[in-house]
This record gives C-alpha cells, sequence and structure tokens, in this order.
C-alpha cells in the first residue's frame, strides 16, 4: 500500500517538478464529523477525512501579463504528483492571458507549523450534544436536525518561497422541532454555529423550540402586504450574507450591481441614519477565520496571484455608510482603489443592547420573523431578493406573541432594510438559516423594519 505522503511533501515536490515560470500549490487536509437524528431517535453518525490540492501553474509574457492553468485532484498517491503538475502547465500554455495578472505575493516567514500533521476531529465532538439531545427525544415534541464539524488544514506553497499553514474549525447544530399532524401540524428550528462544540447549549436550543411551538398553539391567518418586523439575528445575518456577495468593485465600476452610481460607486453613500457597521475580521474572536488568501481559481473577489496576501479587517459598511468593496490586487490598480479581500465571516454593530425579547415588549402589532429559506436574486441593479418564510412567523400584539402567522414569500433588498429599519439590537454570535453551508461566522443585531414586504401567501409549513 502506498504511504500517503505529508501535505507539505506534496507543495514541495510539485513545486520542485514544476516547470513554468512561477507555481502555486495548495494542498487541504479535511477531517469532518456529522450526527444527524430524526423522529427522536439517532439514525446515522461517521467521520470522515479528504484530501483536496491544486496545481497553478504560471506562464509569464511580462510582469503584468501572464497564463495561468489550475488543476485539482483528491489523490493521495505520490506517483500521480506529476502528471497533476504536467497537466497544469498545458492548461496554462493553452490559456487565455489572465486580466489579473500580478507579480506573485513576496515570501514572508514561513509558517514555523509547517512541519505538523493536520488536526483531526471525530465524533467524540458530539458526546455531550448527544446526550443533552437524548433527554430532549423524551418529550412529546418530533426532533429532527444534523449536527456537523469540520477541521480543514491548509497549506500553501508558491515559488517565490511563500509557506504558509492555517488550521480552520468550524461546526453547527440545526434542531427542527415539529408538533402536531395536518393541519395542525407546527413546526420550529433552531440552530448555532460553533468552533468545537463545546459551548452549544443544545437545552436552551430546546426550550426554544419549545417557547415557538406554544405559540404556535393559536394560529392566524394574514393577507400578503407590508407589516412591521422583527428581524432575529439569525434572519438578518442571510440578507448581509449576500449583500457581502455582492460588493465586488468591478461590477459596481461597470454599472451592473446595486453599489454602482453614475460616474462610480455608491462608497461614501449614506445608508439609514442607524449608525451600523458591517465587518469582517479574521481575528474576531470566536468567529476567526484564515488570515490569507488562498484561491485555487480566481474570479472577481479572488485572485490566483493573491494568493498569500494577508486578510485583515475590512469594514464594508462604517457608521451607515457604503465604506469599501472588494478589489482583488489587479482591480484596485485598475480602478485605483484599495485592495480588499473578502471576508469569511460577518459582523454587524451599532445597535442598542435590545435582545428580540426587548424589541418585542415595545412592539404594538408586528411580526417575529424567525427564519428564512430559499433566497433567490430578483433584480442585481437594486439588490431585490425573495423568498420564503418556515418555521415560524409569528404574530406580536401588544408587546407579547399572540400566536403563529401563515408563511409568506417576501421580497426584500438587504440595502433597502439598513436604509428602512428603525432599531437595532445587541449583536450575538448567530447561524444563517439559508447560507449556513456556505457562511457559518457570522454576529447580526435583531433589526426593526417598520414595513417589511410580504409579498404573497406561502402554503409552505
Amino acid at each position: 500500500m502506498t504511504e500517503v505522503p505529508h501535505a507539505g511533501e506534496v507543495v514541495e515536490r510539485a513545486l520542485a517538478l514544476s516547470a513554468a515560470d512561477e507555481a502555486v500549490v495548495i494542498v487541504t487536509d479535511g477531517s469532518e464529523a456529522t450526527l444527524r437524528w430524526a423522529g427522536n431517535s439517532m439514525t446515522t453518525n461517521g467521520s470522515t477525512v479528504s484530501r483536496t490540492w491544486s496545481v497553478v501553474s504560471i506562464f509569464r509574457d511580462g510582469p503584468h501579463a501572464a497564463r495561468v492553468g489550475t488543476v485539482s485532484s483528491t489523490s493521495v498517491d505520490p506517483r500521480e504528483i506529476e502528471a497533476v503538475v504536467r497537466a497544469s502547465e498545458e492548461a496554462a500554455r493553452t490559456a487565455e492571458p489572465a486580466r489579473d495578472a500580478m507579480p506573485l505575493v513576496a515570501a514572508g516567514a514561513p509558517a514555523p507549523d509547517w512541519a505538523a500533521e493536520p488536526t483531526r476531529t471525530d465524533i467524540g465532538v458530539f458526546t455531550g450534544i448527544a446526550r443533552d439531545l437524548a433527554a430532549g427525544f423524551d418529550a412529546a415534541d418530533r426532533l429532527y436536525g444534523f449536527a456537523e464539524h469540520r477541521v480543514d488544514t491548509t497549506w500553501l506553497g508558491a515559488s517565490t518561497g511563500l509557506r504558509s499553514r492555517h488550521v480552520q474549525p468550524g461546526g453547527s447544530i440545526e434542531i427542527n422541532g415539529k408538533r402536531g399532524e395536518g393541519a395542525d401540524l407546527a413546526s420550529a428550528w433552531a440552530g448555532v454555529g460553533t468552533v468545537d462544540f463545546t459551548d452549544v447549549e443544545v437545552p436552551a436550543l430546546l426550550a426554544e423550540l419549545t417557547r415557538r411551538l406554544d405559540w404556535a398553539g393559536k394560529k392566524i391567518r394574514l393577507e400578503p402586504g407590508r407589516y412591521e418586523t422583527l428581524m432575529p439575528p439569525s434572519t438578518v445575518a442571510d440578507m448581509m450574507i449576500y449583500m457581502a456577495w455582492a460588493m465586488e468593485g468591478r461590477g459596481a465600476h461597470e454599472g451592473h450591481t446595486a453599489f454602482a452610481r453614475a460616474g462610480g460607486t455608491r462608497i461614501g453613500e449614506k445608508l439609514g441614519d442607524l449608525p451600523l457597521t458591517l465587518y469582517s475580521d479574521p481575528h474576531a474572536p470566536g468567529l476567526e477565520y484564515q488570515p490569507f488568501v488562498s484561491t485555487r481559481t480566481s474570479s472577481e473577489a479572488l485572485s490566483v496571484f493573491d494568493n498569500g496576501l494577508p486578510a485583515e479587517r475590512v469594514d464594508w459598511l462604517r457608521d451607515g455608510a457604503v465604506n469599501a468593496l472588494i478589489y482583488p490586487r489587479a482591480t484596485a490598480a485598475e480602478f485605483d482603489a484599495t485592495t480588499t479581500v473578502p471576508g469569511e465571516n460577518l459582523l454587524l454593530t451599532g445597535g442598542s443592547g435590545a435582545s428580540v425579547e426587548d424589541m418585542v415588549a415595545r412592539t404594538e402589532r408586528g411580526l417575529l420573523l424567525t427564519t428564512l429559506w430559499y433566497i433567490r436574486e430578483v433584480d442585481p441593479a437594486t439588490l431585490l431578493l425573495t423568498g420564503l418564510t418556515r418555521d415560524g412567523v409569528y404574530l406580536v400584539e401588544d408587546g407579547a406573541v399572540t400566536g403563529a402567522v401563515n408563511n409568506f414569500r417576501f421580497n426584500e433588498s438587504p440595502l433597502d432594510l439598513l436604509r428602512r429599519a428603525t432599531e437595532a439590537g445587541a449583536t450575538e454570535i448567530t447561524l444563517p438559516r439559508e447560507w449556513k453551508d456556505w457562511f457559518t461566522r457570522t454576529a447580526m443585531p435583531p433589526l426593526r423594519i417598520p414595513d417589511f414586504h410580504m409579498s404573497s401567501v406561502s402554503e409552505a409549513t
């Protein structure tokens, strides 16, 4: 049996074999554990390990002119390294000139843990939550859900001498509670993100589900329209994430995104009266992410030429105004802008210390919107999104939740939500419902929207 080489060795071998002018090699060793339950019993669990690695070959036609080819593999056979290198070189030779060509990032001090083994997880990470879920299974409500924990260890090496390494842990737990049957069926969702599950309080999640299912004991039919709406942190996260993905500098300069305006971009434009700041920071406590760029392909947000570039805090919005857009180095040079790396976390601050409960207590009549689902873009020029409510929309009357209402399809732009928001509460770490498979590291406040647009009724539960 062929011995699996250390990831750092794969990087060194591939770089040594390269005949390209320059090369970048990225290896990610992943370790994942999962746990699933349905109808108040555990169904599946397991753990896996994987390796994905890529060779980026670059042939130079000048300092700012190059052709690039990338080939990726999941093989752990060292005899296949040369074939991947050669395929990458061939792809580069036949490629069109790269629009984002730049000098590669200069090497700094090599990672001190370059030779360390990858970090692993296993099913034991769920011991505490499995115990707490078992207690929940004894109750009458039916519980369904999924927990996952993943640790990715990434090695990045380049022909410039760059050697970077990072360990990225992350996980989440989602629980769906159901009560009743048929027309009387009530459903509620709760979830949290975590680094290692030591901070996950399953009893608190179950208590929240019970509270929401109790609210659903009374059902109220409402027509479509605009309603004062309280958005808890999870729903705010789903809307802000999509906005952050749309904040590409080139698209704004070329006039086909919501961040464009005549003659330029919306940087500096005030969005609303609340002094909210939306930012990404690789060192935010509890939400840390890889502090350097590692990308196998170029896009409008990331460039292979920027591999190894430090990721730093970026204030996308500052005190309620657009402050920054995403610019790889080549795009920044083209538009005389500051290079900014897209973040892998997102935090919104600047609200009061109010909780969702505090905001409910001050609401005469409105909706409490707990989760969003199936969000899709309708109009990129305004960033108008549509989607569905799911697993709990509740009516608030005279400072208290009085029942559950039917689901809706909504039409809203996150930019307009920020413009119209009249209150923001306390920022807390939260898990987005819609985008959690791609983006789990968020901290958001609840928002009060005076006229959230529920465009039609949805019959979904």
